[in-house]
């Protein structure tokens, strides 16, 4: 397997998005619920991070946080924050520090979007004192208080967490235990009134190793966003994206089924006599299944089709297996898709259609109908039931960490699924 990959990654050329979300400005100005962020605090705990000199900080309270789009160029970090501080004994002072931060993405050499600050305005002024006349301070006396050169470092300092967390987006997960998934932005976001949009390109490896996917005819592109919509994402997936799963799944041989069958080689043949001259003693008939050609995937407006291509080769003898029928089988079933936490969990519904056609036989002609009723009812229940175990675990979504996908609405149209959902921030642990 893996030298047969190595044959084919070159022929992967192409980038082009299948999938991508748009975050909307409600979602962008999400938080987790919680107390205000007003705190009492000591010379050791937040001195430095304040760069206030000889001063004791008695106390900081948030009295403004947002995070704002401006479109066509990134975001602006807007922050006022009170603080309390005893220059001496007999003096307190409330300052305000108001910082203003533009902020765009860009997309770094190892593929990762990044938050890079570029622009950066602190102010700082006196709220309130309790000093005398003879002991007020000047403005000059503020600007000493508060080392301004420092707060656009420690803001930029302030991304480190956000970019960590947008790596990793990038990073790969399990589909199956050979088989996984990793999202790829192809450019940095843009940034509109509807929100930010962001474009990502599926890959899937096995065996460790990229697998180059079929292309797809039709570009995909982000579909607008409704503006009334009150999601704080919307994640949109082409029905191309799905196609190159079940592919590389195939190609991860997880759909090569083995189908136990209530047959034996006696009661077959009563049905066609030449099996008789084949096999001396009665034994378990067996069907094993596999591709020959890729799953596809068709959505149209409320529902998805999954459509299957096999060849199930029956037989007996374990473990030397003799094949004496070969059977095409062409069948559609339903899709359903559903999103749990940060996976999708995909299934095959009822078959809808399935059509069996004889392909090979050491045991004379075979009419369609009699095919039918050996095989049909065992392939019609196992299939969509064996490929329903390996996709059980489901697929991760794109996402970052530490937050995870609630209120989500899955909805299938034409050649596309739109999955509008909110935000929640994962609580930390330990």
């Amino acid at each position: 397997l893996s030298v047969l990959l190595s044959l084919l990654v070159p022929a992967h050329t192409t980038r082009s998005p299948d999938c991508g979300g748009i975050l909307t400005p409600s979602g962008l100005s999400y938080r987790k619920s919680g107390p205000r962020n007003s705190h009492a605090v000591s010379r050791e705990g937040r001195q430095q991070h304040l760069s206030v000199r000889r001063n004791q900080i008695n106390s900081i309270k948030v009295a403004e946080l947002s995070l704002s789009l401006i479109p066509d160029t990134g975001l602006r970090l807007s922050s006022n924050v009170d603080f309390s501080i005893t220059p001496t004994l007999s003096t307190t002072k409330v300052m305000r520090l108001s910082i203003l931060v533009d902020l765009h993405v860009e997309m770094n050499p190892e593929g990762n979007l990044e938050l890079v600050t570029s622009a950066c305005k602190p102010t700082v002024e006196e709220m309130q004192s309790t000093e005398g006349k003879e002991s007020q301070s000047s403005s000059s006396d503020v600007d000493e208080e508060i080392n301004i050169d420092k707060i656009c470092l420690e803001v930029s300092k302030l991304l480190l967490l956000p970019n960590e967390q947008l790596m990793s987006l990038t990073a790969q997960f399990p589909v199956t235990p050979s088989c996984r998934v990793q999202y790829l932005p192809l450019a940095a976001p843009v940034f509109s009134e509807q929100g930010i949009t962001i474009s990502l390109q599926t890959t899937f490896q096995v065996a460790g190793m990229a697998i180059p996917l079929p292309v797809s005819p039709v570009p995909f592109s982000m579909p607008e966003p409704a503006s009334s919509s009150p999601s704080h994402l919307t994640l949109a997936f082409s029905e191309h994206f799905y196609t190159s799963l079940f592919f590389a799944l195939e190609i991860a041989g997880a759909f090569n089924m083995t189908i136990p069958s209530p047959l034996t080689t006696a009661t077959m043949a009563q049905k066609i006599t030449q099996m008789g001259s084949l096999f001396q003693e009665d034994l378990p008939v067996t069907l094993q299944a596999v591709f020959r050609s890729s799953p596809r995937v068709v959505l149209e407006e409320g529902k998805g089709a999954l459509k299957l291509f096999l060849t199930v080769h029956i037989g007996a003898g374990s473990p030397a297996f003799q094949s004496f029928l070969s059977v095409n089988v062409d069948m559609s079933a339903g899709l359903l898709l559903s999103i749990a936490d940060i996976r999708m969990m995909i299934s095959a519904a009822v078959i809808e259609d399935i059509e069996l056609s004889l392909a090979a036989s050491d045991v004379g002609p075979v009419p369609a109908a009699l095919l039918e009723e050996l095989f049909l009812p065992t392939i019609r229940e196992e299939v969509p039931a064996q490929m329903n175990v390996v996709l059980s675990e489901g697929v991760f979504l794109p996402h970052i960490s530490s937050f995870t996908y609630t209120d989500v609405n899955v909805t299938i149209h034409k050649d596309y699924v739109l999955v509008p959902c909110n935000l929640e921030l994962r609580a930390r642990t330990g």
